[in-house]
């Protein structure tokens, strides 16, 4: 189905935001809890996936918003489908030779969102975060606090120290971030937590989409991050 042009208006709860469509007044589903205010500004330009459920209290869901001359996918569920299937498909390289591939794993009361294993039994664990915030040219996440972000890391901490390989994979859904730091000012216990994460030897993956209404493809190269804190700001 075709995206619909809309005209970001207000977002009056993190699930709804007002869009004007062909001169109406609309509302949509946004399908991101994140704050998003840098990206959702008055009359932002968005795209619109219609729905055809007639029980769904909104007709549209908001994928796409426009900003810095790009398209910024804000769908941040769909990360999770983005990754697996380039993991499948051989695109990351340092996730490769795996044969078993799952989604959603549950481990104790958590649920990590890829699960793999090779023929020699070897699993591996990723845990993927979708990044949507640009600050002074870098990507950072989260852009509003997260404590189940950080349950996630711990989680990850213990599966690593039971001799599993472990990584949390930032999907950067802005194009314009070509480098990843933690957002220490925003969320300093998910910062402090991603570094105590790193040092026990869980590993940190930083790739980006190519966003555009056709499809969302990620780019098959690694991106640099650095976990401190960047006193520029």
């Amino acid at each position: 189905m075709d995206y619909v042009k809309g005209i970001f208006k207000a977002r009056p709860n993190r699930f709804i935001a007002e869009v004007e469509v062909d001169g109406n007044l609309e509302k949509a589903h946004v399908p991101n809890t994140g704050r998003c205010k840098e990206l959702l500004v008055d009359d932002a330009v968005v795209w619109l996936k219609p729905s055809d459920n007639p029980n769904r209290k909104t007709k549209f869901s908001l994928h796409f918003v426009e900003n810095k001359g790009v398209l910024v996918s804000l769908f941040s569920q769909q990360a999770n489908s983005i990754v697996y299937d380039a993991i499948v498909d051989g695109k990351i390289k340092e996730l490769d030779g795996y044969s078993y591939h799952q989604r959603e794993k549950t481990v104790d009361n958590s649920r990590i969102d890829i699960y793999l294993e090779n023929s020699d039994g070897d699993s591996c664990y990723v845990e993927v975060k979708g990044v949507t915030l640009i600050m002074s040219g870098e990507a950072r996440f989260p852009d509003a606090p997260t404590e189940r972000g950080a349950k996630h890391l711990k989680e990850l901490i213990k599966l690593k120290k039971e001799g599993n390989r472990c990584v949390v994979f930032f999907l950067i859904q802005h194009p314009a971030g070509k480098f990843f730091r933690p957002n220490w000012d925003n969320d300093p216990v998910f910062s402090q937590t991603l570094n105590e994460a790193y040092d026990e030897g869980v590993e940190i993956l930083v790739y980006r989409c190519d966003n555009q209404l056709e499809g969302i493809d990620l780019i098959p190269e690694s991106l640099d991050f650095d976990l401190g804190k960047d006193f520029s700001d």
